[in-house]
């Protein structure tokens, strides 16, 4: 059987091909188009014109993408930016015309939910108390989890397409700014921080988005080109990125190896949001991996 998982994002409409047998399955195709669902309307709890347009063109590709490998099954899954757009009907009935399929608005809850069991598909065995981070354009989600089980999550919506249309930030960024978004999140996240306080979590579980631009910089490659289940950063190596990227302007980040266009402008805010949490909470170490929403999905067909 063969599937096709689509997480329409706040930054990106992602495409995700598997074949599964049984209790096996096969990545067989990964793919994301910018959609930028989160462009300035976002303040308004709306989703654009434009960003409709570019959510039409993106699933056209996927279509024929999808068409090529010959998908048993579709399923779409729209996060924060629909989920919070005064017009979503509108829009995902534009949507589900173009690609014959259903789109599923999911909540903050469920949707930290599945990044947990996307991470459970690439670990299988979380060992120590840790805190999973996915990092989006629309909302962040924090799973404190140990021994495989979730012991508290949230979904807030301080994704960094939000934060970077709420904050008029500087380029490069000023010291006074890194300090507002400091505060910003620290008090955003403060329930999560006094969590993962209680429980002495070490470390930090990055899902994709900002952590693979991050591996990708430290491994100077392409985005994309590296696959990854798990990798470990050290501190020491995730503060060389960090310091870089705060002293960096735009222009010079487009010329980074590793840095993903669809990055260039949330991964300085992104950065922030991860030192404030290193910080607040005590982390020893970052693993990332590329598993997340999408290999939730996956995660939950296999155990049916």
């Amino acid at each position: 059987m063969r599937i096709a998982v689509i997480d329409l994002g706040t930054n990106t409409c992602n495409l995700l091909l598997a074949e599964m047998n049984g209790k096996q399955y096969k990545i067989l195709h990964q793919s994301k188009e910018m959609v930028k669902l989160g462009d300035g309307k976002i303040r308004d709890n709306q989703i654009s014109d434009e960003a409709i347009f570019r959510t039409i063109a993106a699933f056209r590709v996927h279509n024929e993408i999808m068409e090529t490998f010959g998908v048993d099954e579709i399923k779409v899954f729209a996060t924060s930016a629909v989920r919070t757009a005064d017009n979503k009907a509108e829009f995902v009935a534009a949507i589900e015309k173009v690609c014959d399929c259903s789109v599923e608005v999911i909540s903050g809850k469920r949707e930290a939910e599945l990044i947990f069991k996307g991470v459970l598909l690439a670990f299988r065995n979380i060992e120590f108390p840790s805190v999973i981070l996915d990092i989006g354009g629309g909302s962040n989600e924090l799973i404190l989890t140990h021994k495989d089980a979730i012991l508290w999550k949230e979904s807030r919506p301080t994704g960094m397409s939000r934060v970077i249309n709420s904050f008029d930030l500087s380029d490069p960024i000023s010291e006074e700014q890194v300090r507002e978004l400091q505060k910003y999140f620290a008090d955003e996240h403060q329930t999560a921080i006094q969590n993962c306080t209680k429980k002495s979590v070490g470390t930090l579980i990055g899902c994709s988005g900002a952590f693979d631009t991050i591996t990708d910089m430290l491994d100077e490659v392409n985005p994309g080109e590296k696959q990854r289940v798990k990798q470990v950063i050290s501190l020491e190596e995730f503060y060389v990125v960090y310091e870089k990227l705060l002293q960096s302007t735009r222009d010079e980040r487009l010329q980074m190896k590793g840095m993903d266009y669809v990055r260039v402008d949330l991964i300085v805010p992104a950065v922030i949001l991860i030192e404030t949490l290193i910080s607040a909470i005590g982390i020893k170490q970052i693993v990332q991996t590329d598993f997340a929403l999408r290999e939730g999905v996956l995660y939950e067909l296999l155990a049916k």
